[in-house]
């Protein structure tokens, strides 16, 4: 039960990510964002140093989706797993539809927005999505703020949309954290849209080899070419561990409901966590947690029946026009915080309409 007893840092104010305004006499910092149409990007810096950019790049042929890649610490430390868009040497190669941090699903009206990659056999094309960004909308730069807009479509194979997405994207920076406010509207077009009962979805991040969960037991991954294989465990360097908000550790946070979750290990041989909020606003709050050991941190709030053994099932619905919004945090931190400093922290983002 170590995490549940961590030290809070002092120079540790989670309370304070969100906020414009200076700290006292201390000048916010610097947050820009800036298009890189040459690269179909969007690049978020902080104090001119890199934090992450979001890419819609056509040039990634595994990419069937916009994602934010890479995210980094406050130090500069990349998080999130440099495979597929670039691998590092002691990396896994599985799953290579697990690409920085994005928003899919894994089954809508039948089609799989979630799985899909250059890996995908032809023969899946039919069942196969992939999201689309058709404009930016807003882009501004700001002390201790940044923000992004654009909007997206889900199209089917044969690229009818299902679905018009609307993303506003707030991306905060104070001196030992960065935070990532993700506030997606999701529209129903000309037809029902079914969200059938997956545990593959929703918001999701693949985190850096060293916070993957240390495991003993080997376990089953798609590989590159789609493939399922049984993988080895490899702990060197690993040193990962969730924690959630009703107290529940390790590999025990996969399927189980909480407000948010929290991700702790050493990169580098220096402390970060990772979290990831849900709103008391959201479908399926508190969400269900796609937490796995090799890296894969998801939150999941149209997912039930795998998670409860078939117990409960969701099957959420939209009819034409009608539209579900989607608001999360996630939160990237130099050092251990508390239990206690991650709830309140929660606590008064929870607050925000």
């Amino acid at each position: 039960m170590k995490y549940l007893t961590l030290i809070l840092l002092s120079a540790f104010v989670m309370t304070a990510c969100g906020k414009k305004e200076s700290q006292g006499n201390k000048k916010a910092l610097s947050v820009k964002v800036a298009e890189n149409k040459a690269e179909q990007r969007i690049d978020v810096t902080v104090g001119g140093q890199p934090f992450t950019s979001y890419i819609y790049a056509d040039k990634y042929e595994t990419l069937k989706k916009p994602v934010l890649y890479p995210v980094r610490t406050a130090k500069g430390t990349e998080i999130t797993r440099g495979y597929p868009l670039n691998p590092r040497k002691g990396e896994r190669n599985d799953h290579p539809h697990h690409a920085g941090y994005w928003l899919t699903y894994g089954d809508v009206n039948g089609i799989d927005f979630w799985g899909n990659s250059s890996a995908m056999p032809k023969e899946r094309a039919a069942e196969l999505g992939h999201i689309k960004t058709t404009s930016i909308k807003k882009i501004e730069s700001g002390a201790g703020q940044g923000l992004l807009e654009v909007t997206a479509d889900w199209l089917n194979n044969d690229d009818k949309p299902i679905l018009k997405e609307d993303t506003k994207f707030i991306f905060h920076a104070a001196d030992n954290r960065r935070c990532i406010d993700r506030i997606t509207t999701l529209t129903a077009q000309d037809e029902v849209v079914h969200f059938n009962d997956t545990k593959e979805g929703m918001l999701g991040i693949r985190v850096a080899h060293e916070l993957e969960h240390p495991s003993d037991k080997p376990v089953k991954l798609s590989n590159d070419k789609g493939d399922i294989e049984i993988v080895e465990p490899d702990n060197q360097n690993v040193s990962g561990h969730y924690l959630n908000s009703e107290g529940i550790e390790g590999l025990d946070t996969w399927g189980k409901r909480a407000k948010w979750n929290t991700l702790y290990g050493k990169i580098n041989g220096e402390d970060v966590a990772v979290a990831i909020f849900d709103h008391p606003d959201n479908v399926g709050y508190p969400t269900y947690w796609h937490s796995r050991g090799y890296g894969l941190f998801a939150a999941n709030p149209f997912g039930a029946k795998t998670f409860t053994k078939g117990e409960k099932e969701m099957n959420f619905t939209l009819e034409p026009g009608q539209s579900v919004t989607l608001k999360y945090r996630l939160v990237v931190i130099d050092g251990k915080p508390s239990k206690a400093d991650i709830e309140k922290a929660w606590q008064k983002w929870a607050e925000t309409k």
